[in-house]
């Protein structure tokens, strides 16, 4: 990449796979907030939230909830996972407009994830679309483990051309290719994106990755390179698969900003993300992975980028 992408949409997902594995619960009005504001600052699109089962993923049990405290513009721009048929009717009845029907393409995973196997999750998917559809709304292919299972190990990239293939899939505007463990390498994520996006020209690809090897940012650029339209980030690499033991947090959002440079980004709204970012996960008590913020901290004020540069209060030094 030799410079700013403006046409690749980042896609915050803090408040669902942000979520799944923090020990202390985000009240629904602060979630409100928390979209409202990363909207307001110019983020694309984002992912406020999942239909998994509330007793095996709390922190997302107010989803639903959250759907209803949005203007129907702002659901113009958010997304709910969903895993079935009647999660997709229970989202559009609440007023959501977009949904990402997420299997895993490893059998193991999708078990445990989802309780069943992936074929069975994959033949319900006609019912989940036209679900969708009927609703005038928009539906994703998600699919997770696309490289590697905690189970099983390797995945097959034959395995997932097989799935976006498919003709039940027909109808998704996107299919999401997830690193789901982040144990991808770039050269396997450039491959893999690149087979997806020559497959399906006419939908747009997105790259979920993780950050767990220290690959997120380089993956998230391969998978550009490769023809992917859209990525998901996470505010300060908050996040994992409760059902994916040695997944660990999403790639930052602040990371993949600076490293993508979108048109509508400029350094005052990337330091004031990070002053979000900074916030929401001191309330957590989480850790900020977000290597950003270090830079943002930088008293070289001379750099446009740096909190010094814009004249703004040196940013606190993230929680422990």
């Amino acid at each position: 990449m030799t410079g700013p992408t403006p046409d690749v949409l980042l896609r915050d997902v803090t408040l669902r796979d942000g979520l799944q594995l923090t020990g202390k619960p985000l009240p629904t009005e602060r979630k409100i907030e928390i979209v409202r504001e990363l909207l307001r600052l110019g983020v694309p699109s984002l992912e406020i939230g999942s239909l998994a089962r509330p007793d095996l993923v709390p922190p997302l049990a107010d989803t639903l909830d959250v759907v209803a405290g949005l203007t129907a513009a702002e659901l113009e721009r958010c997304w709910v996972w969903v895993a079935t048929p009647r999660h997709v009717a229970r989202a559009v009845e609440a007023g959501a407009r977009n949904v990402q029907y997420c299997l895993s393409v490893s059998d193991a995973h999708n078990r445990a994830n989802i309780g069943r196997d992936t074929e069975t999750s994959l033949a319900a998917m006609p019912e989940a679309i036209a679900t969708a559809l009927a609703a005038g709304g928009r539906i994703e292919l998600c699919l997770a483990t696309a490289f590697t299972c905690p189970f099983d190990g390797p995945v097959d990239p034959d395995r997932v051309l097989r799935i976006v293939a498919d003709p039940r899939t027909a109808g998704a505007a996107d299919v999401v290719v997830c690193d789901t463990l982040g144990q991808a390498a770039p050269g396997e994520v450039s491959a893999l994106i690149g087979r997806v996006h020559r497959e399906r020209p006419d939908e747009r690809v997105v790259f979920h990755g993780h950050d767990t090897w220290g690959q997120g940012v380089a993956n998230t650029l391969a998978a550009v390179d490769a023809g992917a339209g859209m990525v998901d980030g996470a505010l300060g690499g908050l996040g994992g698969c409760p059902f994916a033991p040695g997944a660990s947090g999403n790639t930052a959002t602040e990371d993949l900003l600076f490293a993508l440079r979108p048109s509508w980004l400029d350094p005052a709204r990337l330091v004031d993300l990070a002053a979000l970012s900074i916030e929401l996960l001191a309330e957590l008590d989480e850790p900020n992975r977000s290597r950003t913020l270090q830079g943002i901290r930088s008293p070289a004020a001379a750099f446009p980028w740096t909190a010094a540069h814009q004249g703004a209060p040196a940013l606190r030094a993230e929680p422990c």
